[in-house]
This record gives structure tokens, C-alpha cells and sequence, in this order.
């Protein structure tokens, strides 16, 4: 055999002979290589299913938060609605009472005139009489009458 032969054989038995304890090495190495990738991609399965749940929280505390803002928007527009009709009684009941009282005042002011009127009336029928007596009932006619008008007074005035 020539020496490129037994340099082959001897290569042959050699990749024999390192193949063995290379191929353990390199499965294991392998082994250990997709032993590290699986945990990674548990990890990152387990990361992912964490981040769904964080976002699933997440998306549930906007709907409360929307729907509380919603709840708060509508019982203030109900508060504001009740606010608005207890105002607007109140201000109908304010003018109910000032026409009210400027109704008694005017009807106190008309009072007042008439009372007046009557007393001027009063006056003004007394102070004729008065001339118109003193004008005419002057002499012996006037004494007379005075005579008589007191002699009537005890019986009119029981």
C-alpha cells in the first residue's frame, strides 16, 4: 500500500477515533444550546403572557375609568338640571312675594289716599258750612239756632 493510502486509512480511524468523544461533545453542547433556548422561550412565553395580562388590566381600569368619568359627567348634568329648577322656583317664588307685597302696598297707598281724600273732603265740607253758616246766620236767626242746637244736645247725645 502507498503511503496516500495508509495516509487515508490513518484519517479514517483518526475522524473514528475523535468522532466518538467529538459527537458527546457536541450533542451535549448542543443539548445544553437548545436546553438554554427553550428556557428563553418559556421566558419570554411567560414574559408575553404577562404583558397580555398587565394589558388586559390595563384596557379594564380605562373602560372603569371611562365609565366612571361617564357616571360623573351625568349626575352632574342631573345635579345642574335640579339646580336649574330649584332656581327658577325659588326665583318665581321671589317674584310671587315682591308682587305680593307691592300689591299690599299699593292697596295700603290707596288706603292712605282715600283716608286722605275723606279727610280733605271733610275739611273742605266743614270750612264751607262753617262760612256759609258764619254768612248767613248772623243776628237774631243765628242766636236763635245756637239756642236750639243746644237745647237739643242732652237728647242727642244719649
Amino acid at each position: 500500500m502507498d503511503p496516500t493510502a495508509w495516509t487515508a486509512v490513518a484519517f479514517v480511524l483518526f475522524v473514528i477515533a475523535v468522532f466518538k468523544p467529538a459527537k458527546k461533545a457536541i450533542l451535549s453542547g448542543l443539548d445544553a444550546k437548545i436546553d438554554e433556548i427553550r428556557t428563553q422561550v418559556e421566558e419570554a412565553q411567560q414574559l408575553r403572557e404577562e404583558a397580555q395580562a398587565l394589558l388586559a388590566t390595563y384596557q379594564r381600569q380605562q373602560r372603569e375609568a371611562l365609565k366612571e368619568a361617564e357616571d360623573i359627567v351625568t349626575r352632574a348634568e342631573e345635579d345642574a338640571s335640579r339646580l336649574r329648577a330649584e332656581a327658577k322656583k325659588d326665583l318665581n317664588d321671589a317674584i310671587k312675594r315682591q308682587e305680593g307685597l307691592a300689591s299690599e302696598k299699593i292697596a295700603q297707598a290707596e288706603t292712605a289716599a282715600i283716608a286722605r281724600v275723606q279727610a280733605m273732603a271733610v275739611d273742605l265740607a266743614v270750612s264751607a258750612t262753617e262760612k256759609i253758616l258764619t254768612d248767613r246766620l248772623t243776628g237774631k236767626a243765628g242766636k236763635d239756632l245756637v239756642d236750639t242746637a243746644i237745647g237739643e244736645l242732652p237728647n242727642k247725645l244719649q
